[in-house]
């Protein structure tokens, strides 16, 4: 099982999307400092998570997000999911 995430950051009201096999491990990499983009950013906390069959579906759902490229949108899908 894949997932495509959005992670956000309070220290720089930023929000990060990206797509992983394991969502735990990722995370503590863009804690860790692991990945450039997120390291300004510490901590990041998972806000948004979708589950994919394939790793090319995931793929696909986080290329179509950012395509949008709209923090309405982003919030859109973080509110519509804490009201499931």
């Amino acid at each position: 099982m894949y997932f495509t995430y959005i992670l956000y950051s309070e220290s720089t009201d930023r929000y990060y999307i990206g797509y992983t096999s394991d969502l735990e491990d990722r995370l503590r990499h863009h804690n860790s400092g692991g990945t450039k983009t997120t390291k300004r950013g510490i901590p990041w906390k998972i806000v948004y998570e979708e589950s994919h069959g394939t790793k090319h579906d995931a793929l696909m759902r986080e290329r179509e997000i950012k395509k949008k490229k709209s923090r309405k949108y982003i919030e859109y899908l973080i509110s519509s999911a804490a009201e499931k």
